[in-house]
């Protein structure tokens, strides 16, 4: 190895004096924030919020400091379905009511599977990738649809946002602080001989850590009314259940998606299924499941569903090329390479390699603008509240799509025979820490 000596810091000053457009930039940025200087006027005329194909929406939701986007975006798919049979103008369903019971599984998923890890070596890398990781806020698709299924929906009145479920961080921290107690605890146990005392060590842990998620979230209701008013006419469906509320006003259609990915990476080949292990919530519930595809199919899949006047939930890498205040993601935005005078670019495969990018949010597509067939901009429902943007709803540009896009689930009828049957094989199962596995949060 080499160290830096002081003759290569003499030459590297050198070489930087030599830099006209550097020590511009270094004067610049005294009094004004680096990432501000970048944005190039002339790409404004590519980012208009117009449409060519676009599914008219409720108003933005608003997830507040918690990472639960994909339980917002996949409600917010939902109470279309609901608004429209009533006429309603604005509905939520309750994202606390989801969380909480996502909370609790995840508790109960984390307990359980530490079962296959009492024994190993405590550096073992993927107990220290589980305990490290803990729970948190973030999902998947899959696990969306295994808590609806099994445990409803409610309007947003039947139970309410509460301080700690719009702030969660301080709440994850003492939950995770008690799972690695368990985990401690009943690896403890096992060394001892006393492997026959960790079921009342589990059942004692829920029943604390249910205890202070209600405390936390509130009692989740097993009925309610559903009280509407629709062009001056007021409704009260009475004693209705979450589990009804769901399979009466939204048809039960979780169970008609799939979720299709674009990882172009050598170790995922395309029409392949995918799952990742120890990655889930509730216990025999819908298993984490991708078909990996090539953007072309991807994107058509998308378009198929989105034309079809249906909304698409997806998931995509936001810190990447994005300007939150207008609300708008484009790679070509912004001009770094030039200004900084240094290449950045990596291609899809190698920054899904090599940490550079993964899924990190969920939203869902609502409208795309076609230009001779194509499209070149889409209009997405966030869950960022209506303070930026377009009132809440942000736009990527297609080229962005195509970088940053890693997820999205449709309807199995838009698939051909042969998506159908790649969907039916058994999934490849990837490591824990593979970036698939990553969480929308």
């Amino acid at each position: 190895m080499k160290k830096i000596s002081f003759q290569d810091l003499d030459v590297l000053a050198s070489n930087y004096m030599e830099k006209p457009v550097q020590n511009a930039l270094r004067r610049v940025i005294v009094k004004n924030d680096l990432q501000n200087l970048f944005e190039k006027q002339e790409q404004k005329p590519a980012v208009q919020f117009k449409f060519s194909n676009e599914i008219k929406t409720l108003p933005v939701t608003f997830q507040k400091q918690s990472g639960r986007c994909w339980i917002f975006a996949g409600l917010n798919v939902l109470r279309e379905m609901v608004a429209n049979q009533f006429g309603l103008k604005d509905f939520e369903l309750s994202q606390n009511y989801t969380a909480f019971y996502d909370k609790l599984e995840k508790i109960n998923y984390f307990i359980e599977i530490m079962d296959d890890f009492l024994t190993v070596d405590q550096d073992d890398r993927t107990l220290q990738h589980i305990l490290k990781t803990g729970i948190q806020d973030g999902g998947q698709w899959d696990m969306f649809v295994s808590l609806v299924e099994k445990y409803g929906v409610v309007p947003k009145e039947a139970m309410v946002e509460t301080a700690s479920s719009s702030n969660t961080g301080f709440m994850n921290r003492i939950i995770n602080i008690k799972l690695r107690q368990y985990a401690a605890n009943a690896r403890h146990l096992t060394e001892d001989g006393l492997k026959n005392e960790i079921p009342a060590l589990k059942k004692q842990t829920l029943d604390e850590l249910y205890t202070f998620l209600v405390t936390n979230f509130g009692m989740p209701p097993k009925t309610f009314d559903l009280e509407v008013v629709a062009n001056d006419t007021y409704q009260n469906i009475k004693g209705l259940t979450p589990d009804r509320f769901y399979k009466e006003y939204m048809k039960d259609i979780l169970k008609e998606y799939i979720s299709i990915i674009h990882a172009p990476t050598k170790d995922k080949p395309f029409m392949k299924t995918f799952s990742v292990a120890y990655l889930g919530n509730v216990i025999d519930g819908k298993e984490i499941k991708y078909l990996n595809l090539d953007m072309d199919t991807f994107k058509d899949l998308v378009l198929k569903q989105l034309i079809n006047k249906e909304l698409v939930w997806f998931g995509a890498d936001v810190a990447r090329y994005g300007d939150r205040t207008s609300g708008v993601w484009d790679d070509e935005q912004f001009d770094y390479e030039d200004m900084l005078e240094m290449s950045l670019y990596m291609t899809k495969e190698d920054e899904l390699d090599y940490s550079s990018s993964s899924m990190n949010h969920a939203m869902v597509i609502t409208a795309v603008n076609l230009d001779e067939g194509k499209p070149n901009r889409w209009k997405i429902e966030n869950s960022w509240g209506d303070q930026n943007g377009n009132k809440g709803y942000y736009l990527m540009t297609d080229t962005w799509f195509d970088r940053y896009v890693y997820q999205a689930v449709v309807q199995k009828k838009y698939l051909t025979d042969d998506q159908l049957k790649a969907w039916e094989q058994k999934p490849i199962i990837l490591k824990p820490w593979d970036p698939m596995g990553s969480l929308a949060k």
